[in-house]
């Protein structure tokens, strides 16, 4: 019995720990969470001078989105930019991963491979995008070397057209990410059990053969990890089209992201639209978080 109190009374320490990200969680993410719920079915916005509302309005909100199509838009923007970067990201994550974590290789400089590999995340996205903005301007360094090179007789309009401009915000983020990825996926190579390596190797199985039947099975519950947090990240895709398009999203609002729609609501001040509009992303990256979550851990639970 007095063991039993002294384990009861050491748990309560760790409750009381506990109290302070309890205490955070609560005020930094649910009460916002059910405040944005609240008032997307609020009438709630400015007219010139004029406040209008709060006014119930039940699904009024929703309606409305929906019924401009131009959430469609925005999320087949969103999507189309996050999967132009996030395949070249993912294939040159694993494979400086898997050079990285080979022992035979013995790659020299690791460690300073890795921080240059790193360098680009620490880069804030606006610094990044302002960079760029200057570099493919129409009389920025590129154009001017392509000029010169006779590739081009005048400078091309990157931001004019639409998958020039889609490409270089996926290139952007690429850049930005890849490294974070390559850190993780390396990190999960490296706890792999080196022994099946050696096996693999005595068996004569190529470093092919043990790279798609070791390392890629082992490495799934990370390569899932850095899919749905990327896919989250995705959605959220905001600061480099913001800054490269000036908040217009041209060329024809073609690289017009969800985040930047909703700002666009809170710049306006309609707090309903926006509130409407917030609740939906949550819903879809949820649903597709799911989607992604069955469709690649669901193959481990069936063998």
């Amino acid at each position: 019995m007095r063991n039993k109190h002294k384990a009861v009374s050491y748990n309560k320490w760790g409750y009381i720990f506990l109290i302070p990200f309890v205490t955070v969680y609560i005020v930094f993410q649910m009460i916002p969470l059910f405040t944005t719920i609240y008032n997307s079915f609020f009438e709630n916005y400015m007219s010139g001078l004029k406040q209008i509302g709060p006014n119930f309005v039940g699904l009024a909100n929703y309606k409305a989105l929906f019924a401009s199509g131009d959430i469609w838009k925005y999320l087949r923007n969103t999507m189309i930019m996050w999967i132009m970067g996030f395949v070249p990201q993912i294939f040159f994550s694993l494979l400086l991963g898997a050079w990285f974590s080979d022992s035979m290789l013995r790659v020299k400089g690791q460690r300073f491979f890795k921080t240059v590999i790193y360098l680009p995340n620490l880069i804030m996205a606006s610094a990044f995008s302002m960079l760029f903005f200057a570099l493919f301007s129409d009389g920025g360094p590129i154009n001017t070397i392509l000029v010169s090179l006779g590739i081009f007789k005048e400078p091309y309009k990157f931001f004019s057209h639409v998958w020039s401009a889609r490409s270089l915000v996926a290139f952007m983020n690429f850049l930005m990410w890849f490294g974070n990825t390559t850190i993780l996926l390396m990190a999960g190579m490296l706890g792999i059990d080196s022994s099946l390596f050696e096996a693999a190797n005595v068996d004569g199985a190529t470093s092919t053969q043990i790279f798609f039947k070791i390392t890629l099975p082992l490495l799934r519950p990370i390569l899932v990890y850095v899919l749905i947090t990327s896919l989250i990240g995705g959605l959220q895709m905001f600061d480099v089209p913001q800054i490269l398009t000036n908040g217009t999203g041209d060329p024809m609002r073609n690289t017009m992201t969800l985040i930047m729609y909703l700002n666009k609501h809170l710049f306006s001040k309609n707090y309903g639209m926006a509130g409407a509009l917030s609740v939906v992303l949550f819903i879809i990256t949820g649903i597709l978080s799911i989607i992604v979550f069955r469709a690649t851990g669901d193959r481990q639970k069936a063998r």
